[in-house]
């Protein structure tokens, strides 16, 4: 199965502060670190380092060049990236806080010029039974997932940022929606429903509403619960560690779990997997530079597995 992912492509700018900027106040930050990023760019490393086979699907601007090269030395197949002489690479403004917490300002430029035709060109490649996978950070999305389902592929959404073109989009195409609790609940009320406060509520509403799709919420440090299309229900608990950084941790789950899943995996078995690699993610400086690789999450999990059985005898 190939995956591709028509994906954001950002230069992130990232200050480590003592705490957020409020409203009126000026401060100077403790360090200043600039990485390649973007929700797409990021997941697109996350499926490589896991194992899958990547095609990106986007725009940089003339600046952006050294961010495809990257791409590139992960093993992801950029051929689908057009370089927009007349727009910026994408950028993001990121504050990260001694927790390891963030606030992040995100300015599209070219991210918001990928052309539907150029979209569907790149989608004439895949085979039944690829897989298409979007977030909301760039243009033609909804024609993606038209185009994606027209060839027989299935569609994973991670609705981020999540904004009201959320609703426009086709939602019922979609096979895989990846979401945190925050966006689920928003999720739901763009879609006119309440929103239970308890997230494995919110689980189940979501899978009412969309009854054909496996849904995926993480809950950070409670963890990560989904339920099948069969209704079925999973849950993994968060891995303890200790935050540096939390920018792209929701983007390497995405990406460990898609890619276990496309090779045959089984929910809690993807689940886990997925949580152990944003863990360690978590636990580094930056975003796509803090995922790890898929024999680093294995060794990993197979050390804590070690440590558990020893304690237990």
């Amino acid at each position: 199965m190939t995956i591709f992912n028509l994906g954001s492509i950002n230069i992130d700018h990232v200050y480590a502060v003592d705490h957020f900027v409020r409203p009126g106040e000026t401060m100077s930050c403790l360090g200043l670190a600039s990485y390649a990023g973007g929700k797409g760019f990021n997941q697109s490393v996350a499926l490589a380092r896991a194992g899958a086979k990547a095609v990106h699907i986007g725009a940089v601007g003339a600046d952006g060049r050294a961010l495809l090269a990257a791409l590139e030395r992960e093993g992801v197949d950029v051929a689908a990236v057009a370089v927009d002489p007349a727009a910026p690479t994408g950028h993001a403004v990121i504050q990260v806080d001694p927790q390891g917490r963030n606030c992040i300002i995100i300015a599209p430029g070219a991210n918001a010029a990928v052309a539907a035709d150029a979209v569907r060109a790149a989608l004439a490649a895949a085979a039944p039974g690829d897989l298409l996978l979007a977030q909301n950070e760039t243009a033609a999305i909804a024609e993606a997932m038209r185009a994606a389902k027209a060839r027989g592929m299935q569609v994973a959404l991670n609705p981020a940022p999540m904004d009201g073109r959320v609703g426009t989009l086709p939602l019922e195409l979609v096979d895989v929606l990846i979401v945190n609790a925050i966006e689920g609940a928003e999720l739901l009320k763009l879609r006119g429903a309440e929103a239970p406060e308890a997230p494995t509520a919110a689980l189940e509403a979501l899978h009412g509403m969309f009854p054909e799709a496996q849904i995926v919420m993480t809950l950070g440090e409670n963890g990560v619960a989904a339920v099948d299309a069969d209704g079925a229900v999973s849950q993994t608990a968060a891995f303890r560690v200790q935050a540096v950084d939390t920018t792209a941790a929701g983007d390497t789950f995405a990406g460990f779990f898609l890619a276990s899943r496309a090779r045959g995996a089984g929910m809690a078995a993807a689940l886990r997997l997925a949580s152990a690699a944003a863990a360690i993610g978590v636990t580094r400086p930056g975003a796509s530079p803090s995922v790890p690789s898929i024999r680093e999450v294995e060794a990993w999990l197979a050390a804590r597995d070690g440590e558990r059985t020893c304690n237990e005898h």
